[in-house]
């Protein structure tokens, strides 16, 4: 039997009073919730996940934002997990989500996008270690 492919998805502060219906959507898409964890963020664990992103002109507005309140992060599991997580949430920008999908569904804007998905299996593997003990 394969081994299933795991990423991280994160119910950002805008969007954690839909969790129950965003995790029953992903659910419904054929991943498998292999753990997750409710937690408010402090501007040091927001400003260390979010690194990548320090140059950006964003990256002060996305910090504060991620530790407006509380997130709900999950580690996910299926075949061809990150690519096809990333098609279940759409467009970065809301604006730009095809139909259905959890962004067109639940963000607002870029920042306020509802949801985080990881875009590569490396960083996929690099944001798990990050929120979840091995």
């Amino acid at each position: 039997m394969q081994k299933l492919d795991e990423t991280l998805f994160i119910i950002k502060p805008d969007a954690i009073l839909h969790a129950e219906q965003i995790i029953k959507h992903v659910e419904d898409k054929g991943f498998k919730v292999v753990d997750k964890q409710e937690l408010n963020l402090n501007k040091e664990r927001a400003s260390g996940f979010y690194a990548v992103h320090k140059e950006k002109p964003f990256y002060l507005e996305l910090v504060d934002f991620m530790t407006s309140g509380p997130i709900m992060v999950l580690r996910l599991a299926r075949e061809n997990a990150v690519s096809y997580l990333r098609e279940v949430v759409g467009a970065t920008n809301p604006a730009n989500a095809e139909q259905g999908t959890v962004r067109q569904r639940f963000g607002s804007g870029i920042c306020t996008n509802a949801v985080h998905a990881s875009d590569s299996k490396d960083n996929a593997n690099k944001e798990i270690a990050f929120f979840f003990e091995k």
